[in-house]
């Protein structure tokens, strides 16, 4: 009787597992269809998350925040942040355009000047390499804007609602600061109708949240499917795709997602759509861990950085581990997570990164190396020290070489000046910037050397 009840309850748990099995093959086109709408999405959320909590914890829209200070090991807004420029940026709503952006003349640094559209492409990049030291003025206007243009302004048409300026102003050091914060108070940014009476910039008027939000990468992770779905569908409706995109929106509208409507699923409908996002995520994850295409391990972001096109897998990757990123005419960003033997780089080891003579990043403006915990923040060390690079006073070798160390513990007193901290037993990734790179980089032809392991 045993045998024949344990038979039976097996029939049927082949019966409910064969049914399973059957209603999701049914629902594919949901499993695969939520895979690559929030690939597809992801950019456009986490520039809203980006968004929401800036304004909530830093600074309101449409004003310029000029940060007076680099970020320490405890700052969590932004992943893998720079320490080599100040910044000026302002997230900035076009419905309440147009609006007047001014960059006086400037020949003491290098900056640029980035205007980022709501899906995270670049659409204008004022600055040295563009204007060179003359500066400009710029109008900021709306897609569809068909107003007169003042006499002696560009024009920069917005293509979504949603608009982020994240400049960069080159600033060697802390000891620095004085010099940059004159050329930032330079910069002004006003509404038309204020640059048309002669208003100066209005100081903002805010008050921040007594509790700061969570980092927005970790509000995206906590984020459930139709919470994510809903807010990329209400998105979308001021910060509409571009034509190239019409099939991925046919895709979306098969599994129920369009512009300006939440998503009526049901449950298996939901769950279906769950797991096409779990998936995403898991390949993304597996993808980020394989050097693809390094050279001395080094991985070195492709030249489509900043104007995407129709390759949502780079755009959305970009958008996970570098919100912000520069064109790579303006700057490239080689990174390394592994040593010459492809071990994982490790604090608990010792490492030297050396440029034969001759062979420094070749950078009009300057370079740096940066060092990130495995969550891609700064890390803490006793030094404050977390990039080193041509803005430092290096020791070369005789031989018109460079070697720079990066380790937990002082080198000798003779190459402190080339010591990048990293933290005893935890592992670790760098990061280089070429700031305003030459063609030798852009093109391929240089590349970062191999991180050797010294013990």
């Amino acid at each position: 009787m045993y045998l024949k009840r344990l038979k039976q309850a097996g029939w049927i748990i082949l019966a409910f597992l064969l049914a399973t099995a059957a209603l999701l093959y049914a629902k594919l086109d949901y499993i695969k269809g939520g895979a690559e709408t929030y690939v597809f999405g992801y950019p456009l959320v986490m520039m809203e998350l980006t968004r929401q909590t800036t304004v909530q914890s830093i600074g309101p829209e449409n004003h310029l925040r000029r940060v007076r200070q680099f970020p320490d090991a405890n700052f969590r807004d932004v992943v893998r942040p720079n320490v080599d420029t100040l910044y000026t940026t302002a997230f900035i709503d076009m419905q309440q355009g147009p609006w007047v952006f001014e960059m006086p003349a400037n020949q003491q640094r290098y900056e640029v000047m980035p205007f980022m559209d709501a899906w995270t492409n670049v659409f204008a990049a004022p600055g040295s390499r563009v204007t060179g030291n003359s500066g400009g003025k710029y109008l900021l206007v709306p897609a569809n804007w068909q107003g007169e243009v003042p006499s002696g302004m560009q024009v920069l048409r917005a293509p979504t609602r949603i608009v982020w300026l994240i400049g960069r102003t080159q600033t060697n050091g802390a000891e620095d600061f004085a010099v940059v914060h004159k050329l930032q108070d330079g910069l002004q940014f006003r509404s038309l109708a204020d640059w048309q009476e002669n208003k100066p910039e209005a100081a903002p008027i805010w008050r921040p949240q007594p509790e700061k939000s969570l980092p927005p990468i970790v509000q995206m992770r906590q984020m459930d499917v139709r919470h994510f779905f809903s807010h990329l569908s209400k998105l979308m409706q001021d910060n509409p795709p571009v034509a190239a995109d019409a099939p991925m929106l046919e895709k979306m509208r098969r599994i129920g997602i369009v512009p300006g409507a939440a998503p009526d699923w049901s449950w298996l409908e939901k769950n279906c759509i769950s797991l096409g996002r779990w998936l995403a995520d898991r390949k993304i994850a597996q993808e980020l861990k394989k050097p693809r295409d390094a050279v001395n391990g080094w991985v070195t972001p492709p030249a489509i950085l900043g104007n995407y096109g129709t390759d949502y897998n780079i755009r959305a990757v970009v958008a996970m581990i570098g919100l912000g990123a520069n064109l790579p005419a303006d700057a490239i960003y080689p990174s390394a997570g592994v040593d010459v033997q492809g071990q994982p780089l490790d604090g608990s080891k010792r490492y030297r990164l050396h440029f034969p003579p001759d062979q420094l990043p070749p950078a009009k403006a300057f370079w740096s190396v940066t060092a990130y915990g495995t969550d891609d923040f700064l890390i803490e060390n006793i030094m404050q020290r977390h990039a080193i690079g041509s803005r430092d006073a290096l020791v070369m070798n005789e031989d018109g070489s460079l070697d720079l160390y990066i380790q937990a513990s002082a080198p000798p007193d003779k190459w402190q000046a080339n010591w990048l901290p990293v933290k005893q037993g935890q592992g670790f990734a760098l990061n280089a910037r070429l700031y305003w790179p030459k063609a030798a980089a852009l093109e391929g032809r240089w590349h970062m050397p191999a991180i050797e392991r010294l013990d």
